[in-house]
């Protein structure tokens, strides 16, 4: 049977980086935001998307994600709703996604709300990534040009690194990357060698 182990982070803390690390080591790793992305472009959710939210969530007919983003993040209810509509499709194509890699000991699943859509219950075990709050402020400012004020109302709708800790089995401190690379990979050959049945 092959285990699940959860990777998140909050916004900035660099757990795509250290996802990218573990599949260099050869392990299987979802993204859970592309999938989610690719399937906010599907037909079905298209509409979906259109119903609830309007045209304003549209361009050209196609659901925007940066109209989406501004509609959601300051609106918990809508965010409720987004995800009550993307979620259950990422699920059901993490599951097929993890029948075709059956084959490995443990694949890792990278997920940006782990905690906050609730998947973390379909975990083995969990790794969460974490950095300084500030160090992660200006990451994300840094990559996606924007404002203090909104990696702030991104930060909002997450769980707080202390709150995530409790549930983790795992704590990456990505200060710094070469220590970071190092952390992960003494959990590889953790996981590698541990029984993890029954987890």
């Amino acid at each position: 049977m092959t285990n699940i182990i959860g990777l998140t982070g909050g916004i900035g803390s660099g757990k795509s980086t250290i996802a990218e690390y573990f599949a260099s080591l050869g392990v299987p790793v979802y993204i859970a935001d592309d999938e989610a992305k690719k399937i906010l472009y599907t037909p079905e959710v298209s509409s979906e998307i259109k119903k609830a939210f309007g045209d304003a969530a549209l361009t050209n007919g196609i659901p925007d994600r940066k109209k989406i983003a501004q509609i959601v993040f300051n609106d918990p209810e809508k965010l409720k709703i987004l995800n009550s509509i993307i979620h259950p499709k990422v699920s059901m194509h993490f599951k097929d996604w993890v029948h075709n890699n059956s084959s490995a000991k443990f694949v890792i699943k990278e997920a940006a709300i782990l905690f906050e859509s609730g998947s973390y219950k379909d975990c083995d075990e969990i790794i969460l990534v974490t950095a300084p709050v500030e160090e992660r402020i200006l990451r994300v400012m840094k990559r996606d040009n924007i404002t203090r004020h909104q990696v702030f109302e991104r930060m909002k709708n997450q769980w707080s690194d202390d709150q995530k800790a409790v549930l983790s089995n795992y704590i990456i401190d990505n200060t710094e990357l070469d220590s970071a690379k190092a952390q992960a990979y003494s959990i590889f050959k953790h996981l590698t060698s541990k029984d993890l049945q029954g987890c």
